[in-house]
């Protein structure tokens, strides 16, 4: 069994990070501008005298088919991002495991704090990375993060600073993470515009896609005994299992979900309009569920049509 490749670099990490809009010459050959592809503005709110933007922290749209931020409020304010952090986890799993690698679930891992999410694992369950990822974007498993986490980089110290390392490769330079799973900590944090950073990175990938477009999935696996078990995982993104009305027009493909006391109810969401274009859309720190939900389509209704 081999564990996760240690080698750090990553397609687009090259030091323009640091300088957004340098360029380079590499044997006479011009680098595109860092944020060529990206959607970019300044640090003006927009539009948010349109919608109910008070009912959040933070909250951003961005149209990655037009390359446009359509939306805009305080996406450049530090944020707690509970479990939007597995969105990165999932990133940099996918980039550097095989998805039928067995993973064998440390003690370490289901040492969970009553009321955090998991999916349901044991100490000496023996899974595959891909039930692992399924676990962690669906029911936002804090165990299926750890575990993966230790996976991947033998502990989760070690697997926090490839997550800074990666953030950063990624452009997201105004984020500091300590964990896999977005366990609040004073110094655990990211922007909207970090997240969308590292989002639209995310769904290049056509299996981070495939997983946070699933409604429910039953995932089999082995317990310490060798006896097989069966977990049925239900994703908690609102709009894709029925329980918020999408708007009209609208075609849900997938996000993620966070909430904690600290960061409140957070979404990131993955759509297509009805002129078939891809938007991304975030909601941080709202004070409940309905205000999210809400918020997310008046967004979406509002800027993204």
């Amino acid at each position: 069994m081999t564990a996760c490749s240690s080698n750090d670099s990553f397609a687009d990490a090259y030091a323009a990070y640091e300088n957004p809009y340098s360029i380079q010459q590499t044997s006479g050959k011009k680098i595109n501008f860092f944020s060529s592809d990206l959607c970019v503005t300044g640090t003006a709110d927009l539009g948010v005298n349109e919608v109910a933007a008070y009912t959040a922290g933070a909250s951003g749209a961005f149209n990655i088919t037009r390359k446009e931020v359509v939306y805009a409020s305080s996406i450049y304010e530090k944020m707690f991002p509970a479990s939007l952090t597995k969105i990165l986890t999932a990133y940099i799993i996918l980039n550097n495991c095989k998805l039928d690698d067995k993973v064998t679930i440390s003690e370490n891992a289901v040492n969970l704090e009553a009321d955090a999410s998991n999916c349901g694992l044991k100490s000496g369950d023996v899974i595959s990375v891909e039930s692992l990822l399924y676990g962690l974007l669906l029911p936002s498993g804090n165990d299926a993060a750890i575990a993966l986490a230790e996976y991947c980089c033998g502990s989760v110290e070690a697997f926090a600073d490839k997550m800074n390392q990666t953030a950063k490769s990624l452009g997201a330079t105004a984020s500091h993470f300590c964990n896999p799973s977005g366990l609040h900590d004073d110094n655990h944090y990211t922007t909207v515009y970090d997240l969308y950073l590292i989002f639209q990175s995310c769904i290049k990938n056509e299996e981070f896609v495939k997983i946070i477009n699933t409604k429910e999935i039953t995932v089999k696996y082995s317990d310490i005994k060798g006896e097989s078990v069966q977990k049925t995982y239900e994703n908690t993104n609102r709009y894709l299992i029925g329980k918020e009305s999408i708007p009209s027009g609208f075609e849900v493909i997938g996000g993620k979900t966070g909430t904690t006391n600290a960061a409140g109810n957070c979404l990131v969401l993955l759509s297509k309009n009805a002129e078939n274009e891809e938007i991304v859309s975030i909601v941080m720190k709202s004070a409940s569920k309905t205000d999210l939900y809400n918020l997310m389509s008046q967004i979406l209704n509002t800027f993204c049509s």
